[in-house]
């Protein structure tokens, strides 16, 4: 997509805030009148129309005005949002610098079930935080076994720890286990991951199998987080777009209570990753999920630091349509006060 010139970026800007409060869509003069653009309804309804043929706007009745559509959500996201957050957030930031809780006497799971209690009344939606664990130790070394009909796996990682996977797989050579190990040993030793895009023609009818089996033991694993708070499900589903049945609330409601950590295990096929704030943040949106309960949603995750290297995440989920730049700001302010209280 080529860059929009300054007067499409005001319109999808002006077209995304409006949404967002609104829940309803917008025409070219309700914009003008609303944000007081200095512009004529004409040409707004140009750019709008240039908008929607780019995809980043779209007209849900042929008669309605015009709402942001999934990508035109990303591009906001991602070029046009501010980083301050508003008025709100400094009132939060405020409030959380005055609580002056002390880990010592406050339990951990009660300092973040405040945070993200707070959290959830500023966003109206569901707050999640995980407790600080150490990072996943690295595989240091991976060893292939042949036995009858199955291929036994071992992974070692450099805390010591081993996982033993069973491959149904025909008997193989003792040489092509060797020269597979061999490879998977360069791979560790160069990055401690493996780039299975580049394994070797030769190795690929064993490599295959192996790497199929080691992408589904990642997915099944559980997520590093020894707990998790989460505060706000009534905020969540009282958002009109669940009132209204567009969302599968029940499949959510089932992820949400019996499965949260999925929401943070979760890898979307896209999500970006600003570095204009203070720290990293990760925020998906629609069906760049690949669970498809989350295909409607939006979600913002911001990572904290914690004592000898721990980390946690700061997380909020809503539908596709909420206040990013609040969003984002807030979680970055809660971020920044579980960093400085636990380290």
């Amino acid at each position: 997509m080529g860059l929009l010139s300054p007067r499409q970026q005001q319109v999808l800007r002006a077209t995304v805030r409006h949404y967002i409060d609104t829940v309803e869509p917008v025409s070219s003069g309700a914009l003008v009148q609303r944000f007081h653009l200095n512009a004529s309804p004409a040409t707004v309804r140009n750019a709008m129309v240039w908008l929607e043929r780019r995809g980043l706007l779209r007209q849900p009745h042929t008669s309605a005005g015009r709402i942001p559509s999934q990508q035109g959500y990303r591009h906001y996201v991602d070029a046009l949002l501010p980083h301050d957050g508003g008025s709100q957030v400094q009132r939060l930031q405020r409030e959380l610098n005055s609580l002056r809780l002390q880990v010592q006497w406050t339990a951990l799971d009660d300092l973040l079930r405040v945070l993200a209690g707070r959290l959830a009344d500023l966003t109206g939606l569901l707050a999640l935080i995980t407790r600080p664990t150490p990072p996943t130790p690295r595989l240091r070394t991976m060893r292939l076994v042949s036995s009858g009909e199955r291929l036994v796996l071992m992974m070692v990682d450099w805390g010591g720890n081993v996982v033993t996977l069973n491959i149904r797989h025909p008997p193989v050579l003792s040489r092509d286990l060797l020269l597979l190990e061999r490879w998977l040993d360069r791979q560790l030793q160069a990055g401690g991951r493996i780039d299975w895009q580049v394994l070797p023609p030769q190795h690929r009818s064993l490599g295959r199998p192996v790497q199929l089996a080691f992408k589904n033991h990642l997915r099944q694993s559980p997520l590093a987080v020894d707990g998790m708070v989460a505060v706000g499900l009534g905020g969540l589903i009282a958002q009109p777009e669940f009132r209204q049945g567009r969302h599968n609330l029940r499949d959510l409601l089932q992820l949400v209570e019996e499965r949260p950590e999925e929401l943070l295990r979760e890898q979307p096929q896209q999500c970006s990753t600003v570095l204009g704030a203070p720290r990293l943040q990760h925020v998906s949106i629609g069906r760049e999920h690949k669970t498809p309960t989350l295909a409607t949603c939006g979600l913002v995750k911001v990572p904290y630091g914690g004592h000898r290297g721990t980390r946690g995440w700061v997380a909020v989920l809503g539908p596709m349509r909420m206040a990013y730049e609040t969003i984002i700001a807030s979680a970055h302010s809660v971020a920044a006060v579980l960093e400085r209280l636990l380290t």
